[in-house]
């Protein structure tokens, strides 16, 4: 039972069934903390709370997925791709886009309520060094723990990509974000000291 247990929790389709049945706790988190943000004053609460709790619901699955080891984890060494876009060809070439599409959607929820969070993060260069920093991480993890995954700088360039896309989806609400954090009220686009 426990091996069959953990054979499905390690499969895509596992994980995205309990992203699914996750998600009311999600929503739950997110209601408890905007309820605690506005006892105690602070503001935006739901917003505020969306993000951080969208930010961590969003990556985390992803993550997982491209963490999985492959059928022969362990056994095989690390393998490396290094010359940019000689991955992306071949998976184009195959067909198989759904997984440049998984590639961009890994850091997609951080490019997109990052700076809605974190006013440090309102840039899109920013956003951009943070999804490569994280991407280079997950990669270099891939090759250390020899999950039978090919460590590729596409990955990277993908993964960072979906960041940044993401953060210039979601760049309209930026202001306010930098406003409410600051302690001014933005009237038409500009700040108003209150």
């Amino acid at each position: 039972m426990i091996n069959g247990w953990h054979g499905w929790v390690g499969t895509f389709t596992g994980v995205a069934v309990i992203t699914v049945a996750v998600l009311p706790l999600a929503a739950l988190a997110v209601w408890a903390r905007a309820r605690r943000r506005r006892v105690t004053g602070a503001a935006p609460a739901w917003r505020t709370s969306l993000a951080e709790v969208g930010i961590v619901y969003g990556t985390v699955p992803w993550v997982w997925v491209i963490m999985l080891p492959g059928g022969q984890a362990g056994e095989v060494p690390g393998r490396v791709s290094l010359v940019p876009l000689r991955d992306l060809y071949a998976i184009l070439a195959d067909g198989a886009t759904g997984q440049i599409v998984g590639n961009l959607l890994v850091f997609a929820a951080l490019g997109f309520l990052a700076p809605l969070r974190f006013v440090a993060l309102t840039s899109v260069l920013r956003i951009l060094a943070l999804a490569a920093g994280c991407s280079v991480l997950l990669e270099s993890a891939q090759y250390a723990l020899r999950l039978d995954r090919v460590s590729s700088v596409d990955d990277v360039l993908l993964n960072t990509a979906g960041a940044g896309l993401a953060a210039l989806a979601s760049r309209r609400w930026w202001r306010t974000t930098a406003g409410a954090s600051s302690g001014a009220v933005h009237v038409v686009g500009r700040p108003v000291r209150s």
